[in-house]
């Protein structure tokens, strides 16, 4: 597994963020599909890729104040044109679909140049 991958793995794992009443994870065990579950765009799987990608540097940079961490990732998500309800819902989805876990997999993939 490559780092783009673990990555992705990490903040799928465990990041859904709020900013205020915009958005709010499911609760854990909910069996209620996602909003928008199965109707993502590859442009909007690509968008999430690149958002994980940088709020996982963002979660690993030890320069970063933890108090200021959580609107820099919601920041990183709204670069990339991804309101925080969607990124949630990318993220639920992609916990109980294998084929979009795989896709953020490879959109995250594609982003990283090659290592020797």
């Amino acid at each position: 597994m490559n780092i783009a991958s673990k990555l992705v793995f990490a903040t799928l794992s465990g990041l859904a963020f709020t900013t205020g009443a915009h958005a709010q994870a499911a609760p854990s065990g909910s069996t209620a599909p996602a909003a928008g579950q199965g109707s993502f765009s590859r442009a909007d799987i690509q968008k999430f890729a690149t958002a994980a990608v940088e709020m996982n540097k963002i979660q690993a940079d030890a320069t970063i104040p933890a108090a200021d961490k959580q609107a820099k990732m919601a920041g990183a998500a709204q670069k990339q044109g991804l309101d925080p309800a969607k990124f949630n819902a990318i993220a639920e989805a992609a916990q109980s679909d294998p084929a979009l876990k795989q896709q953020i997999q490879v959109a995250a993939a594609s982003q990283q140049p090659s290592k020797p």
